[in-house]
């Protein structure tokens, strides 16, 4: 299903999410299964699954990396139950310079100042790829989509990593 149609969206890495917000209210007023309380077993069935792919569609499009991974999906190129790893040597390095730093976090002097600067390494590579992303996920190119795909791969790395930065600030503080 494609979800931009559904929310009568154009496909776009960049998206209104207030309009996006304001779509799936609509949508869900229309296909509320409370509305065919009444209705015959097929309609009240019709309109769960309806209310399920809203609340599906509206969960992808909200967050980047699914909006992404559902822009690639309709352009042929399914990541979500794929094993492959990013090739990018540089990632790879950056990577675990990352893992080091977040395994020493405990045993340093200023943990608050080493997790800021982890937090701020983050985010500036997570906006540089989302970027690139931005730039490349709209093209109707087999190489570039492959390279928007490896772009998604290092989002949800980088998704990963962030929250075992956040686990880790947790259990300091």
């Amino acid at each position: 299903m494609n979800y931009f149609e559904l929310f009568s969206l154009s496909p776009s890495f960049e998206l209104d999410t207030a309009l996006l917000s304001e779509r799936y209210r609509e949508l869900q007023r229309a296909v509320h299964p409370d509305k065919f309380a009444n209705a015959s077993e097929q309609d009240k069935r019709l309109a769960v699954q309806h209310t399920a792919q809203v609340n599906d569609g509206y969960n992808t499009l909200k967050h980047p990396i699914s909006r992404a991974e559902h822009m690639l999906s309709l352009k042929g190129i399914d990541l979500s139950h794929e094993s492959t790893t990013v090739k990018d040597t540089m990632f790879l390095m950056q990577q675990m310079e990352w893992r080091e730093a977040l395994e020493e976090i405990s045993d340093c002097d200023d943990p608050d100042e080493a997790i800021e600067h982890l937090h701020q390494s983050f985010g500036e590579y997570r906006g540089e790829i989302t970027s690139q992303l931005a730039q490349k996920i709209g093209s109707e190119e087999a190489s570039v989509l492959e390279q928007a795909a490896d772009l998604v791969r290092k989002l949800k790395f980088m998704e990963k990593l962030q929250a075992e930065l956040e686990r880790t600030e947790d259990a300091l503080f």
